[in-house]
């Protein structure tokens, strides 16, 4: 059973560009981009519904064309749900692009990318596994080690060879044993991290609700006090699962790289001059990390892809 249904992002707003800022790698086997299309399986009322996402309207008269296969009664409401999360389709970016207009070189960059929405993680336990698979290894490798997660504890929904797999749940991963996350290629450090992180979501120790209820300082308080999440890990899910757009996380290498060359500067800026060279932009900074990553995939040439 398939139902099709429309959405009318905020605009400016375009498909592509925001799916890269999402799936990050082009092996991203989760988040699926075809150069038209946004795939994803998602789980509605425990059954795997696959989604396919079209851009039908232009940059500034944005729609979006949905096909969910599969579900019930309430797939198209929880289907619109998670695609206002993972691709920021109400969020309205007006203040940002007035902050932006008469500062460069941010104007030029946000010129160059203009429709490109902050996306989420579809969960806390999704942010939480990313910020651990990801961390001190390239994206590529975090990646596979993601795709492999979803491999082994989604739940499949199509027919060969069109097979997708949700990402997993906090409560398919807890009480796992190490040895078998070691297996998918995980250290032992980072597996015993992420079935930790998942008992704490699954028994209600960590909950998205309350974490938005805090501001950046104490929710990274309750987070750095998991097993496996440190300053990195926790603005890294402040930014891309809470939807702070003020926090640029300053601990992350690659962006301070992009950041040192984009503002020419002539070493690696550290944490607390990161903090300084953005303050200009408050409280956009996380608007910048994500502009920098698809400039960097610009110059990789993924974006054409």
């Amino acid at each position: 059973m398939s139902s099709t249904f429309e959405i009318e992002p905020v605009a400016p707003f375009r498909l592509d560009l925001t799916v890269w800022a999402l799936r990050r790698r082009a092996g991203n086997a989760v988040d699926r981009w075809d150069g038209r299309s946004y795939r994803r399986a998602l789980v509605v009322d425990e059954v795997a519904v696959d989604v396919e996402v079209t851009q039908t309207g232009s940059l500034l008269a944005p729609r979006l064309e949905v096909v969910a296969t599969g579900g019930g009664p309430s797939v198209e409401a929880e289907v619109k749900r998670s695609l206002a999360r993972l691709l920021g389709v109400h969020i309205d970016l007006a203040p940002f692009f007035r902050s932006a207009a008469s500062e460069s070189p941010l104007s030029d960059l946000v010129d160059r990318f203009m429709g490109v929405k902050p996306p989420r993680f579809a969960t806390l336990f999704e942010g939480l596994a990313n910020a651990v698979a990801c961390q001190q290894l390239s994206l590529e490798v975090g990646v596979r080690l993601l795709n492999s997660l979803a491999l082994s504890y989604g739940m499949a929904v199509g027919e060969p060879p069109e097979v997708a797999y949700t990402f997993p749940d906090a409560e398919a991963l807890a009480g796992t044993d190490p040895s078998v996350l070691r297996a998918l290629g995980f250290s032992w450090q980072k597996a015993v991290a992420l079935i930790g992180l998942a008992e704490s979501v699954e028994c209600g120790d960590l909950r998205i609700g309350s974490l938005e209820q805090m501001d950046n300082s104490a929710a990274g308080v309750v987070l750095q006090r998991e097993r496996g999440i440190g300053r990195w890990s926790a603005e890294y899910v402040l930014l891309r699962t809470l939807g702070r757009l003020d926090m640029f996380p300053g601990d992350d290498v690659g962006a301070r790289n992009k950041l040192q060359r984009w503002l020419g500067l002539d070493t690696p800026p550290g944490y607390d001059e990161i903090r300084s060279a953005l303050a200009r932009w408050e409280p956009f900074a996380g608007l910048v990390y994500f502009h920098l990553l698809l400039d960097g995939l610009s110059e990789s040439g993924s974006l054409n892809g």
